[in-house]
């Protein structure tokens, strides 16, 4: 059985196209765009997405599944799920779980738990360091022979550069990217948002920004003496977006960043009251740097917008920022945020939405996606860009419900995914849509 995807705007700059088309699927594969298609078996589903915008599925190189250890907060499953519901096909799962994932053992146990659920496609990242430590390297040989995707220490950095440039020896050996989370953890020194004005006026410790600078700068120079393939996660500074700058005036080749929608569409003067929603790291920074990260975005200093989506129990997120836990959910938002806030305002078009949020990601991790070839993997977002409406947490599909966006007016609601050529999500109100 097939999907006959009828009358959408296809938005796909990996084969150049943006023109009102028919695509048919079938076999978990992109068959076929064209004008006027028609079903191929008598048992083919047929979508009308009139009105509607037809893009590949969202990749998604930063997410926190929780699974396992931590699946009060989010699984698998739901975590799926809640990509599914934002148009997410393919996500990178970071390896900070409860114990990580740093060895080829833990990293099948989720990679056949994952393939297991049928629905979108999640790539389980691997530990640099054994328990995350930064001390001794994780087992790099046996999870490459596994498959693994990618490496990362996310949720901390591998602090000593002896121990780190070994570590993107390995990398480089087995050809693996290396997902770096850059913060220098004797500078944060319990800080809890940015140092500025508004941490005095609301009498919190500050994380200056050479937090982050300083451990981008050292790994951007281990990735060049070792070969390594870098990808920077979540920057936030101004001193970032100048390094990524030179990065590309240079075409120094390896290294590609990314930036998450809280950072780009949020300053620290957003953060009126004491409030752990507002709760990231990196923390929100000041307006200068959103203007530099806006500016790497549009110049392609950065390549990749992920989410960092960080799930917690609503008790971890209560009370005041100086405890409560880091991070926000984000994959249920991420599209409808970027495209209100900087498509329909200029900054990005809907094709360099698609590039930085699928074809490009896709690219960095080196898989089957980020676009509607013939051939490709069928993973598909059909989104409805005309209708506004609210965001409203209490329908996320995570067990996450902390994000600063409740209540916001927003465009780009996600109406179908497709994943594999399965529909794994659609709006339930669209039901007219299906035949």
């Amino acid at each position: 059985m097939g999907i006959l995807i009828r009358n959408g705007r296809i938005v796909d700059p990996g084969s150049r196209t943006d023109d009102i088309l028919d695509l048919y699927l079938a076999n978990g594969e992109v068959q076929e765009a064209g004008k006027h298609l028609e079903m191929r078996t008598t048992g083919d589903q047929v979508i009308d997405a009139e009105g509607c915008v037809v893009l590949p599925g969202l990749v998604d190189l930063h997410v926190h599944f929780r699974d396992p250890g931590q699946t009060d907060r989010e699984d698998l499953a739901s975590g799926a799920a809640a990509a599914a519901h934002g148009g997410v096909t393919s996500v990178v799962a970071m390896p900070n779980t409860v114990p990580p994932i740093d060895t080829a053992e833990r990293f099948l146990d989720v990679k056949n738990r994952a393939a297991e659920l049928g629905g979108i496609h999640i790539y389980q990242a691997g530990a640099l360091t054994m328990g995350q430590e930064g001390k001794e390297l994780s087992d790099i040989p046996g999870m490459a022979l596994a498959g693994v995707r990618a490496l990362s220490e996310d949720g901390k950095s591998v602090l000593n550069a002896r121990v780190c440039r070994e570590a993107f020896m390995a990398a480089a050996r087995y050809h693996i990217p290396v997902l770096d989370h850059c913060e220098d953890m004797d500078l944060r020194n319990g800080g809890c948002m940015n140092e500025d004005a508004s941490s005095e006026r609301l009498g919190l410790p500050g994380i200056c920004n050479a937090t982050e600078d300083v451990i981008a700068a050292r790994d951007i120079a281990l990735a060049r003496d070792t070969g390594a393939q870098l990808h920077l996660c979540h920057c936030s500074t101004e001193g970032t977006a100048e390094m990524m700058e030179v990065i590309r005036e240079k075409q120094i080749p390896g290294i590609t960043a990314e930036v998450c929608p809280h950072h780009l569409l949020l300053t620290s003067e957003d953060i009126k009251t004491d409030d752990p929603n507002y709760k990231m790291n990196p923390p929100l920074r000041t307006r200068r740097d959103v203007q530099a990260l806006l500016k790497g975005l549009e110049d392609g200093s950065f390549q990749v917008i992920s989410t960092d989506h960080a799930p917690h129990t609503a008790e971890s997120k209560m009370g005041s920022m100086r405890d409560a836990s880091f991070g926000i959910v984000g994959l249920e938002t991420s599209f409808a945020l970027i495209y209100t806030e900087l498509v329909e305002k200029g900054v990005l078009t809907l094709a360099q939405l698609v590039e930085k949020m699928s074809l490009n990601p896709a690219r960095i991790l080196g898989i089957k996606a980020g676009a509607l070839l013939p051939g490709m993997p069928a993973d598909v977002l059909i989104a409805d860009i005309s209708q506004e409406y609210r965001i409203d947490a209490g329908t996320f599909l995570s067990k996450g419900k902390n994000t600063p966006f409740n209540g916001w007016k927003v465009k780009g609601r996600p109406l179908f995914t497709i994943a594999g050529g399965k529909l794994v999500y659609h709006d339930l109100s669209q039901e007219g849509r299906i035949r």
